[in-house]
């Protein structure tokens, strides 16, 4: 049961980070809104990379972003975690295919690969954190922008990839989770195993004074392994 664990933390950590690379691209994290609007010409949908408008025809023209400098700090910082939530969910999916135990590769021991699953979960945790907090730190701020009376823009709604990216961020963490919690569970097994020792036999030793007159001195020398007691507890024979 434990490896069928391992494989599946894997596994859910490969679908997220397949979610999050599908995120990253996807042009709909915000949609413009129609609350409000009578009449509407076009709708706009943007991403963290290009903005793109439609009309009513089907029609749609798309333009990047400005210049990095020219980009708003929330821009930047999205960019920035996304792409470091995926590098650090692929550096543990190679980590999770060499510290798998179904699999093997070079000379590693069982306990290396514990190890190497281990940081994989930890990689893949890092990931869907990143990832959690650039779509809630993205949705907060439309959210924000759309219940502001005083806001002139745009207001814009929560588009498809937010909800791709949540369930991608929550499939790393779960994934990352399965896999650090079976390292923790075999180390702690190994930990509290108690190693096997051979039992020794004790051989009991006879008090002279206890054996019936005249059998002291066959005993000593039929079992000269037993204790000899002291001359001083010896019972003196008496023969008649």
């Amino acid at each position: 049961m434990s490896v069928a664990v391992e494989i599946l933390g894997f596994f859910l950590g490969a679908l997220g980070l397949l979610m999050l690379g599908v995120t990253l691209f996807n042009s709909y994290w915000r949609v413009s809104s129609v609350y409000g609007n009578v009449i509407t010409t076009s709708t706009i949908f943007e991403n963290l990379w290009y903005s793109c408008a439609t009309d009513s025809t089907g029609v749609y023209n798309c333009w990047e972003f400005p210049s990095l400098l020219a980009l708003s700090g929330t821009i930047q910082a999205c960019r920035a975690l996304m792409i470091t939530g995926i590098v650090l969910s692929s550096l543990s999916v190679l980590l999770g295919i060499i510290g798998l135990r179904c699999t093997q590769i070079g000379s590693l021991t069982s306990e290396g690969k514990a190890r190497l699953a281990a940081a994989s979960g930890a990689l893949h945790i890092l990931a869907g954190i990143c990832g959690m907090v650039t779509i809630s730190w993205y949705a907060s701020n439309i959210t924000r922008q759309f219940f502001d009376p005083l806001y002139a823009g745009t207001k814009y709604e929560l588009g498809p990839a937010l909800y791709l990216g949540w369930s991608a961020s929550l499939l790393c963490i779960i994934g990352g989770v399965l896999l650090c919690g079976h390292c923790c569970c075999s180390s702690k097994r190994r930990s509290t195993s108690v190693p096997y020792k051979a039992s020794q036999t004790v051989v009991p030793s006879m008090d002279p004074a206890c054996l019936p007159p005249g059998a002291s001195d066959n005993t000593e020398d039929q079992e000269p392994f037993n204790r000899i007691a002291p001359s001083s507890q010896r019972t003196q024979v008496i023969q008649y």
